[in-house]
Protein backbone atom coordinates (compact mmCIF):
# COMPACT_ATOMS: atom_id res chain seq x y z
CA UNK A 1 0.00 0.00 0.00
CA UNK A 2 1.02 3.65 -1.05
CA UNK A 3 -0.12 7.15 -0.75
CA UNK A 4 -1.53 7.98 -3.56
CA UNK A 5 -2.83 11.53 -2.82
CA UNK A 6 -2.64 13.38 0.29
CA UNK A 7 -5.73 16.18 0.77
CA UNK A 8 -7.00 18.53 3.01
CA UNK A 9 -9.90 20.80 3.21
CA UNK A 10 -11.20 24.46 4.16
CA UNK A 11 -14.41 25.22 5.96
CA UNK A 12 -17.56 24.75 3.35
CA UNK A 13 -21.22 26.15 4.50
CA UNK A 14 -24.39 23.05 3.38
CA UNK A 15 -27.76 24.35 3.59
CA UNK A 16 -29.38 21.53 6.09
CA UNK A 17 -32.89 21.52 5.73
CA UNK A 18 -32.93 25.53 5.95
CA UNK A 19 -30.00 25.56 8.44
CA UNK A 20 -26.62 26.56 7.33
CA UNK A 21 -23.81 24.25 8.65
CA UNK A 22 -20.17 24.15 8.06
CA UNK A 23 -18.39 20.97 7.14
CA UNK A 24 -14.87 20.18 6.62
CA UNK A 25 -15.75 17.07 4.19
CA UNK A 26 -15.12 18.87 1.23
CA UNK A 27 -11.33 17.93 0.58
CA UNK A 28 -8.77 18.53 -2.11
CA UNK A 29 -5.50 16.63 -3.14
CA UNK A 30 -2.69 18.83 -2.37
CA UNK A 31 1.22 18.63 -4.39
CA UNK A 32 2.75 18.68 -0.41
CA UNK A 33 3.07 16.93 2.52
CA UNK A 34 0.74 16.47 5.27
CA UNK A 35 1.27 16.79 8.76
CA UNK A 36 -0.27 14.16 11.26
CA UNK A 37 -0.85 15.76 14.39
CA UNK A 38 -2.38 14.04 17.71
CA UNK A 39 -5.90 15.17 16.86
CA UNK A 40 -5.94 16.17 13.76
CA UNK A 41 -4.15 16.69 10.60
CA UNK A 42 -2.24 20.26 10.47
CA UNK A 43 -4.49 22.81 8.30
CA UNK A 44 -7.45 20.77 7.80
CA UNK A 45 -10.79 21.63 8.56
CA UNK A 46 -12.19 19.66 11.56
CA UNK A 47 -16.00 21.46 12.41
CA UNK A 48 -17.68 18.70 14.45
CA UNK A 49 -14.93 17.79 16.82
CA UNK A 50 -18.12 15.34 18.63
CA UNK A 51 -17.54 13.37 15.19
CA UNK A 52 -14.56 14.27 13.57
CA UNK A 53 -10.67 14.58 14.85
CA UNK A 54 -9.81 13.17 18.17
CA UNK A 55 -6.96 11.43 19.29
CA UNK A 56 -9.30 7.99 17.74
CA UNK A 57 -9.96 9.71 14.77
CA UNK A 58 -6.78 11.59 14.08
CA UNK A 59 -6.88 10.73 10.55
CA UNK A 60 -8.57 9.09 7.42
CA UNK A 61 -8.13 7.16 4.63
CA UNK A 62 -9.73 5.40 2.14
CA UNK A 63 -8.79 3.39 -0.62
CA UNK A 64 -8.23 4.82 -4.43
CA UNK A 65 -9.42 1.23 -5.77
CA UNK A 66 -12.82 1.93 -4.05
CA UNK A 67 -12.69 5.27 -6.43
CA UNK A 68 -13.74 2.95 -9.41
CA UNK A 69 -16.81 1.42 -8.25
CA UNK A 70 -18.15 4.48 -7.20
CA UNK A 71 -17.11 6.38 -10.83
CA UNK A 72 -19.31 3.72 -12.10
CA UNK A 73 -22.52 4.89 -9.94
CA UNK A 74 -21.61 8.82 -10.49
CA UNK A 75 -20.12 8.69 -14.00
CA UNK A 76 -21.23 12.55 -13.87
CA UNK A 77 -19.41 14.58 -10.79
CA UNK A 78 -16.61 15.80 -11.25
CA UNK A 79 -14.17 13.59 -9.39
CA UNK A 80 -10.69 14.07 -7.41
CA UNK A 81 -9.26 12.53 -4.61
CA UNK A 82 -10.36 13.56 -1.23
CA UNK A 83 -14.08 12.85 -2.32
CA UNK A 84 -14.84 10.65 0.59
CA UNK A 85 -13.39 13.10 3.12
CA UNK A 86 -10.32 11.41 3.25
CA UNK A 87 -6.84 13.23 4.47
CA UNK A 88 -5.21 10.08 2.32
CA UNK A 89 -6.06 7.80 -0.51
CA UNK A 90 -4.24 5.12 -0.06
CA UNK A 91 -3.64 2.48 -3.57
CA UNK A 92 -4.68 -1.05 -2.63
CA UNK A 93 -6.08 -0.76 0.64
CA UNK A 94 -8.32 -3.61 1.29
CA UNK A 95 -10.26 -3.00 4.73
CA UNK A 96 -10.42 -7.09 5.35
CA UNK A 97 -6.49 -7.31 5.24
CA UNK A 98 -6.55 -4.57 8.18
CA UNK A 99 -7.09 -4.86 11.53
CA UNK A 100 -7.96 -2.72 14.36
CA UNK A 101 -4.69 -2.39 16.47
CA UNK A 102 -2.65 -2.65 13.54
CA UNK A 103 0.37 -0.32 13.44
CA UNK A 104 2.25 1.05 10.23
CA UNK A 105 5.01 3.62 9.58
CA UNK A 106 4.17 5.70 7.21
CA UNK A 107 6.42 9.05 6.10
CA UNK A 108 7.86 10.04 9.34
CA UNK A 109 4.63 9.02 11.78
CA UNK A 110 3.80 5.91 13.30
CA UNK A 111 0.04 5.07 13.72
CA UNK A 112 -2.28 2.57 14.90
CA UNK A 113 -6.17 1.26 13.27
CA UNK A 114 -8.89 2.13 15.06
CA UNK A 115 -12.14 1.88 13.51
CA UNK A 116 -13.95 1.72 9.94
CA UNK A 117 -15.77 5.30 8.94
CA UNK A 118 -19.54 5.63 10.14
CA UNK A 119 -20.99 7.52 7.75
CA UNK A 120 -23.01 10.96 8.52
CA UNK A 121 -25.25 12.85 6.54
CA UNK A 122 -22.68 15.31 5.12
CA UNK A 123 -21.63 12.72 2.63
CA UNK A 124 -25.06 13.24 0.84
CA UNK A 125 -24.49 16.95 -0.01
CA UNK A 126 -20.59 16.00 -1.34
CA UNK A 127 -22.31 13.73 -3.36
CA UNK A 128 -25.24 15.49 -4.27
CA UNK A 129 -27.54 12.31 -3.43
CA UNK A 130 -29.88 11.94 -0.86
CA UNK A 131 -29.09 8.13 -0.36
CA UNK A 132 -25.69 8.45 -0.32
CA UNK A 133 -24.96 7.48 3.36
CA UNK A 134 -27.23 4.28 2.65
CA UNK A 135 -25.53 3.51 -0.53
CA UNK A 136 -22.15 3.42 1.15
CA UNK A 137 -23.07 1.78 3.99
CA UNK A 138 -24.44 -0.73 1.68
CA UNK A 139 -21.75 -1.25 -0.22
CA UNK A 140 -18.88 -1.96 2.29
CA UNK A 141 -16.33 0.03 1.77
CA UNK A 142 -15.67 2.24 5.17
CA UNK A 143 -12.32 3.38 5.02
CA UNK A 144 -10.11 3.53 7.84
CA UNK A 145 -9.77 5.85 10.91
CA UNK A 146 -6.37 6.00 12.66
CA UNK A 147 -4.70 7.48 16.32
CA UNK A 148 -1.21 8.91 15.98
CA UNK A 149 1.57 7.18 17.82
CA UNK A 150 4.33 9.42 16.34
CA UNK A 151 3.75 12.66 14.84
CA UNK A 152 5.23 13.20 11.61
CA UNK A 153 4.88 14.19 7.47
CA UNK A 154 3.12 12.06 4.97
CA UNK A 155 3.79 12.88 1.88
CA UNK A 156 2.44 11.33 -2.02
CA UNK A 157 4.45 8.10 -2.53
CA UNK A 158 4.99 7.00 0.68
CA UNK A 159 4.69 3.23 1.69
CA UNK A 160 2.46 1.65 4.45
CA UNK A 161 5.07 -0.61 7.05
CA UNK A 162 3.50 -2.94 8.76
CA UNK A 163 5.35 -2.53 12.43
CA UNK A 164 2.16 -4.87 14.46
CA UNK A 165 -0.29 -6.94 14.25
CA UNK A 166 -2.50 -9.10 16.62
CA UNK A 167 -3.54 -11.69 14.74
CA UNK A 168 -6.73 -12.37 16.87
CA UNK A 169 -7.90 -9.21 16.32
CA UNK A 170 -11.26 -8.52 13.90
CA UNK A 171 -10.38 -6.88 10.98
CA UNK A 172 -11.84 -3.36 10.10
CA UNK A 173 -14.83 -5.14 7.58
CA UNK A 174 -15.69 -7.58 10.28
CA UNK A 175 -16.59 -4.27 13.06
CA UNK A 176 -18.18 -2.36 9.90
CA UNK A 177 -20.55 -5.19 9.50
CA UNK A 178 -21.18 -5.73 13.10
CA UNK A 179 -22.00 -1.88 13.43
CA UNK A 180 -24.28 -2.17 10.18
CA UNK A 181 -25.50 -6.19 10.18
CA UNK A 182 -29.09 -6.55 11.70
CA UNK A 183 -27.85 -9.85 13.21
CA UNK A 184 -24.82 -9.71 14.88
CA UNK A 185 -21.88 -12.42 15.75
CA UNK A 186 -21.70 -12.58 19.67
CA UNK A 187 -18.36 -13.97 19.54
CA UNK A 188 -17.23 -11.34 17.34
CA UNK A 189 -18.75 -8.54 19.50
CA UNK A 190 -17.47 -10.09 22.56
CA UNK A 191 -13.90 -9.73 21.03
CA UNK A 192 -14.61 -5.98 19.75
CA UNK A 193 -15.65 -5.15 23.01
CA UNK A 194 -12.37 -6.56 24.74
CA UNK A 195 -9.96 -4.64 22.03
CA UNK A 196 -7.86 -1.91 23.55
CA UNK A 197 -7.41 -0.42 20.15
CA UNK A 198 -10.69 -0.03 19.08
CA UNK A 199 -12.01 3.49 19.10
CA UNK A 200 -14.18 4.61 22.30
CA UNK A 201 -16.93 5.96 20.38
CA UNK A 202 -17.06 2.73 18.16
CA UNK A 203 -17.66 0.85 21.42
CA UNK A 204 -20.10 2.80 22.69
CA UNK A 205 -22.47 2.60 19.43
CA UNK A 206 -21.32 -1.30 19.59
CA UNK A 207 -22.66 -1.40 22.91
CA UNK A 208 -26.37 -0.14 21.48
Amino acid sequence: MKVVSTNIGKSVEINYHGQIEKTGMYKYAVDQAIFLGKEDVVKDAVIDRRYHGGADKACYWYSEKHYTFWKDKFPNLDWNYGMFGENLTISDLDEGDIKIGDVFQIGNARVQVTQPRQPCYKLNYRFDCNSMVRRFIDAGFPGVYIRVIEEGEVRQGDELILLERREESLSIREVYNLLYESSKDQLKLEKALSDPALAASCKRDLNK
